[in-house]
């Protein structure tokens, strides 16, 4: 499918190419869907083998933003902005003053910040060239730090799945198998131990472990062996596309819930996994803590207000599994009928005359 099918087939309103020959910046901004207001959404910096993957990304995760805004109540739409490079060498000041730039043509269209790839110091030197940047480090005016609201919504949702699945939400003496213990899986964990979880953990990254492992008790297994795990929840926070024909049939869990994005490789698996019983949180629901951080931000940051709005993943959880049930279908359409209909109401609000 080519690009211009692929944006009719997702409901897809701009995908912008940058090139800067002088910092050698190859980016794209990808705007979904601005119903509910200006694109909000990170800025991923990856090594993608071929353009085209580059692209379809940018497109993919854009979406993704229209409906995590649109579930967690923010008057955003959905936008992304892919770097084509390696955030382990290609990180320089032109890069992202380039960016920046780019950023700043779309006369506050489209707001970015970090993703996977970047950090919030990276956008300091997009900040010097744009207004239109969120959660730079609190030094520089920003919110800092998503990782920690956004473990917070994750321990919430997982609070409000496990209530589905067993009739009660604590945490007391429950498994959780933590498959990625960096940035947001590392403050997950200590939320989840402090609440009574055991925890049984992995990750790619050795370092990773070692310093979760010096503040929290878990049991470590390696990487490849988290999804055979006995446990009450399995939380990926780590990679997408964990979710998918060779693995659900090794889940041992009777909730999936974690902070990772585009967690199932296909939506056909969410059906899987409530044909087996498996309550699935649906990604962009449960790991919208750090979007709320950046549209609060906007407003004027207020950290007691956003993290009010992210404790609200609990009940947008509760009315997906309610909706779910009520019309018999995964949680994952549930969640996706939720936002659609939100977006119909605005669209339709978005067409009445108001005199200026």
């Amino acid at each position: 499918m080519g690009i211009f099918d692929q944006m009719q087939s997702q409901g897809h309103e701009q995908l912008i190419f940058c090139y800067d020959k002088t910092s050698k910046l190859k980016s794209l901004i990808a705007i979904h869907d601005t119903t509910l207001g200006p694109a909000l959404g990170g800025c991923r910096m990856w090594p993608y083998p071929k353009e085209e993957d580059a692209w379809r990304d940018a497109l993919r995760l854009s979406k993704g933003m229209t409906y995590k805004s649109a579930a967690s109540g923010c008057d955003y739409g959905g936008g992304k902005s892919v770097i084509w490079a390696d955030p382990a060498t290609d990180k320089t000041e032109e890069l992202f003053r380039a960016l920046g730039l780019y950023v700043e043509a779309l006369k506050g269209r489209f707001i970015t910040g970090t993703d996977v790839g970047t950090k919030s110091i990276d956008f300091v030197w997009a900040l010097t060239e744009t207004d239109n940047v969120v959660a730079v480090p609190e030094e520089y005016g920003g919110s800092g730090d998503t990782s920690i609201i956004t473990a917070f919504g994750v321990w919430k949702g997982i609070k409000a799945s496990v209530k589905e699945a067993f009739g009660s939400d604590s945490l007391q003496g429950r498994t959780v198998a933590l498959q990625g213990v960096g940035k947001v899986g590392s403050h997950l964990a200590q939320y989840l131990v402090d609440d009574g979880a055991d925890l049984v953990v992995c990750d790619v990254n050795p370092a990773y472990v070692a310093e979760l492992t010096k503040k929290v008790k878990a049991r470590v297994v390696k990487p490849e062996e988290i999804f055979d795990v006995k446990c009450d929840v399995f939380s990926p926070n780590a990679l997408g596309a964990v979710i998918n024909d060779q693995t659900i049939p090794r889940l041992k869990g009777k909730v999936v819930a974690g902070a990772a994005n585009n967690q199932l490789a296909e939506g056909r698996h969410g059906t899987a996994l409530w044909q087996k019983g498996i309550v699935y949180a649906p990604d962009y629901v449960i790991n919208a803590g750090g979007l709320i951080q950046a549209a609060d931000e906007l407003e004027g940051f207020n950290r007691d207000r956003a993290y009010r709005r992210t404790a609200g993943i609990y009940d947008a959880l509760e009315r997906i599994y309610a909706i779910s049930k009520e019309k018999k279908i995964p949680p994952v359409e549930a969640a996706d009928v939720m936002v659609e209909e939100k977006l119909r109401q605005r669209g339709q609000l978005k067409t009445m005359y108001l005199p200026r």
